[in-house]
């Protein structure tokens, strides 16, 4: 075991199981930490060389008050791969860890040789950050709000992060929503009965 900074004063666990060949790393689902790989990981060992990362937030990783973002958790993910050297992993996610696995896949595709999806392909692993999504934005945004506790400078940062950025989007999910239900136009009216004779005039 052994902690890798990844951001300014964040720290994560991440675990070494051994093994030969290719790297593959482990990431664990929601409020869980690379600890539940304990009995499975010694299995993969001997086609490959195991790892397992802790998220931010959760066991003995650090637990700051911003940066939960999916692009930033990937960031995390990202920052361990270049403290390790690990060259193409195999990349294996448990349930949320799936929007871990979209980040990068998407944005760095020759960064990894593999994405597996345990229990992991639900809304939240295809999230957009230019799209949004309702759900996953307002419980962002709640989490940070419940963070802001005192009026003491030390939460500036995060008030700018909201101001600039989850607000914003928070805005345009409710927008979208409320596009979505909007009414229907009507319909177009119907052929009149001058219409219908005339049809059948022409043998319509």
């Amino acid at each position: 075991m052994q902690f890798i900074s990844v951001d300014t004063g964040v720290k994560l666990e991440v675990l070494d199981w051994g093994g030969s060949g290719r790297p593959l790393v482990l990431l664990a689902g929601l409020e869980t930490t690379a600890h539940i790989f304990d009995d499975f990981a010694p299995k993969l060992t001997p086609q490959y060389h195991v790892y397992g990362i802790t998220r931010r937030g959760c066991g003995a990783s650090s637990a700051p008050n911003t940066g939960y973002s999916a692009d930033r958790l990937g960031d995390d993910v990202l920052a361990v791969l270049d403290a390790l050297k690990l060259n193409r992993p195999v990349l294996v996610g448990h349930s949320i860890a799936g929007e871990e696995l979209s980040s990068v896949g998407t944005r760095h595709p020759d960064r990894i040789a593999g994405l597996i999806y345990l229990d992991a392909g639900y809304a939240y692993a295809y999230y957009d950050a230019s799209r949004g999504d309702l759900t996953l934005d307002s419980a962002d945004l709640q989490r940070k709000l419940e963070h802001m506790t005192d009026g003491s400078p030390r939460q500036l940062p995060l008030i700018q992060g909201l101001l600039k950025n989850d607000l914003p989007q928070f805005e345009r999910d409710l927008q979208e929503m409320e596009a979505n239900f909007a009414p229907n136009p009507p319909a177009p009216p119907g052929p009149t009965t001058t219409d219908l004779a005339s049809f059948s005039a022409w043998g319509a």
